[in-house]
């Protein structure tokens, strides 16, 4: 079985397949979702092997935005801000953008845009790179415990800490 049919197996014997959209979205400083990142745009970048750093993800721009669970979001082009539009829940980040492994351990912190990956069609963030190292250690029971917690904190205020700044620059590009 693999990773993808594994996790979304697990993930509904847990009896709540990825549902992450009633909590509070996480927004840093930047003001948007997703510290300003286009959503759409990760489901075009292609992914690397377990064990490696992910590609870097797109910015947004400034003249492409939509609002979404109480959120602004920013996209690189007309047509990804209305992909998104059309259906945000494929497009939006696992358990309101927090981080992936943080929910499974039980807790609500930020997800980092350039700590990413997609399982099952639906898109996960980590907060550090030594964070992803343990969540790729077993993604599969990952997504499963941290669906189970998810129900316990998602109506919990969203996490009010920054992601380090490691990475680069947040926010949309200006236009």
């Amino acid at each position: 079985m693999s990773i993808r049919s594994t996790a979304l197996a697990l993930a509904l014997l847990a009896g709540s397949a990825f549902s992450a959209f009633a909590g509070e979205q996480y927004v840093d400083s930047s003001g948007y979702a997703v510290s300003g990142f286009d959503v759409v745009a990760y489901f075009d970048i292609d992914q690397t092997q377990i064990g490696t750093p992910q590609k870097t993800a797109i910015r947004g721009k400034s003249a492409y935005t939509a609002e979404y669970n109480g959120a602004k979001w920013a996209f690189s082009t007309a047509e990804n801000r209305d992909k998104f539009v059309a259906d945000p829940e494929k497009y939006a980040p696992q358990f309101d953008g927090h981080c992936a492994y943080g929910v499974a351990q039980g807790g609500k912190v930020p997800g980092n845009p350039n700590l990413w990956r997609i399982v099952d069609d639906k898109l996960f963030l980590n907060i550090t790179k030594n964070v992803v190292t343990f969540w790729e250690e077993d993604i599969p029971g990952n997504i499963s415990t941290a669906t189970v917690n998810w129900n316990k904190l998602e109506a919990k205020g969203s996490a009010d800490n920054e992601i380090p700044q490691d990475d680069g620059p947040i926010g949309p590009v200006e236009q």
